[in-house]
């Protein structure tokens, strides 16, 4: 499960909505304030246009129709950015009356004289020293009294301060509201995706033979999975156990007819046909052994998590091959580190390396020597370190356990290390056996996805070098 790579697309896919969303929602949000604030400046606008367009039609008595103020200080100011403006539309030549702000200028139009002109018109227009200015203007007409087109207008400006104004404000707390959630978004994947997390450590913790089953609380979403993988598990390691049974089973069913045939056959001396049984009973003893060898063989590792501590069972061998060989005095040395484990089962390595230690004692003259070696480039790669260099035990790079048995015997020529690991090739049959120890190593070895070679040994025998799966506790 690889839970780092789908933590990171949940968080990028839950970051990049967040941000998509955040970003339209301000947008909306800073163009519904602009247009409340047009509209307040609007209102503001519409109070001066309503004043003007009071006195114009109703001016006091012996006035007339152009008044000289509305009360508003910056109206009287020097291109202030706010003005009036009242224009006679009727008259032969024209006549306007302006704010004292706009000086010797005058506000543009939004629309036309022509009849089908709007009464009232708002919206942006370009004013004196290019001034951007909100202008409503208003027409009326007074009948024999005359056409009027009143405008006032106001520093746009103000708006855009005031919308800036707010998009920075609305800026800083979207900013701090993304980083908020997420922040939450980034708690929550990762401990929403944590029981994911545990279950990947701990299969690997059943695989490196540190657990057997996936112990601990999960939460109610990720709980079937786990109970499902213990179920695989246990129903795994039942066919195993069963197969192992059935093969125990036949190979005590078939022994004793087997022996049978032989004993009686042996009892009838020279007879030809005695001798084509025996012949015969030692050919289907033969295969029975390999093919429940392999049967057996087959089903060992399957199981899963399965992890054995070497030195002990060297040891423990060792004394054993001893005392078997104590009448022609075998003495065997073993090279050990404290801690080695092999990533499979323990009556496996022991049948391995018991196969290899007994051969090298038959053939020994007086010493046999154990080594095991836990190669510094696998231990490098164990722990996760870049380009390790594996030895010419193992190209893959794999962390790999090498046991190595050497004996002082005579030692075999290359073509004869190609022989001996074949399974019933006995090259000398003065020496007990059936021949098929060693090819039962290489079958078992290549089980766990490990090697046999054979070599020469410094103290002058056959060196006998097993390479397997390492592990670490």
């Amino acid at each position: 499960m690889r839970t780092n790579s789908l933590a990171l697309r949940l968080f990028l896919w839950a970051a990049g909505w967040t941000l998509v969303i955040l970003i339209l929602t301000g947008v909306a949000l800073s163009t519904l304030y602009r247009h409340a604030v047009e509209r307040a400046f609007d209102r503001r606008l519409d109070v001066y246009l309503r004043t003007l367009v009071a006195d114009v039609a109703s001016p006091e008595e012996g006035g007339d129709k152009f008044p000289q103020s509305i009360g508003e200080p910056l109206f009287e100011l020097p291109l202030s950015g706010w003005y009036w403006q009242v224009t006679r539309l009727d008259a032969k030549k024209s006549d306007v009356r302006a704010s004292r702000s706009l000086w010797d200028s005058s506000l543009p139009r939004l629309g036309t004289d022509q009849p089908n002109t709007a009464e009232y018109q708002q919206g942006y227009a370009q004013g004196p020293e290019d001034q951007r200015l909100r202008l409503v203007e208003r027409t009326i007409d007074l009948g024999d009294e005359g056409k009027y087109l009143i405008a006032v207008a106001g520093d746009a400006s103000e708006i855009d301060e005031e919308t800036r104004s707010f998009d920075r404000a609305i800026s800083l707390t979207f900013g701090a509201l993304t980083l908020a959630l997420l922040l939450t978004t980034a708690l929550q994947v990762r401990f929403g995706l944590a029981p994911l997390t545990r279950i990947s450590q701990r299969l690997a913790a059943i695989r490196s033979g540190r657990a057997e089953r996936l112990e601990g609380q999960f939460p109610v979403e990720i709980a079937p999975l786990a109970r499902e993988t213990n179920a695989l598990l246990d129903a795994n390691r039942e066919i195993v156990e069963r197969a192992r049974t059935h093969v125990g089973n036949l190979a005590h069913a078939l022994k004793t007819p087997l022996s049978v045939i032989v004993n009686e056959a042996s009892a009838r001396g020279d007879d030809p046909l005695a001798q084509k049984v025996r012949e015969q009973a030692d050919i289907m003893r033969d295969q029975v052994a390999r093919q429940l060898e392999r049967a057996r063989l087959a089903a060992r590792p399957t199981i899963v998590g399965t992890l054995t501590d070497v030195p002990p069972v060297v040891t423990a061998l060792a004394r054993t091959m001893e005392k078997l060989y104590r009448a022609r005095d075998i003495a065997i040395a073993v090279d050990l580190p404290e801690h080695a484990f092999f990533r499979g089962e323990q009556q496996d390595l022991e049948e391995m390396l018991g196969n290899l230690v007994d051969n090298g004692c038959k053939w020994a003259q007086s010493r046999v020597a154990i080594e095991v070696v836990a190669d510094q480039a696998n231990a490098d790669a164990e722990r996760g370190q870049k380009n390790p260099k594996p030895d010419a035990a193992d190209r893959s790079g794999k962390p790999r356990l090498r046991i190595i048995v050497d004996d002082d015997g005579p030692g075999l020529s290359p073509e004869e290390r190609e022989q001996v690991a074949h399974r019933g090739q006995r090259l000398d049959e003065s020496k007990p056996g059936s021949g098929l120890g060693l090819s039962i190593v290489v079958e078992l070895a290549a089980l766990y996805d490990g090697a046999l070679t054979f070599g020469s040994a410094p103290i002058g025998g056959l060196r006998a070098e097993l390479a397997l799966p390492a592990g670490s506790p």
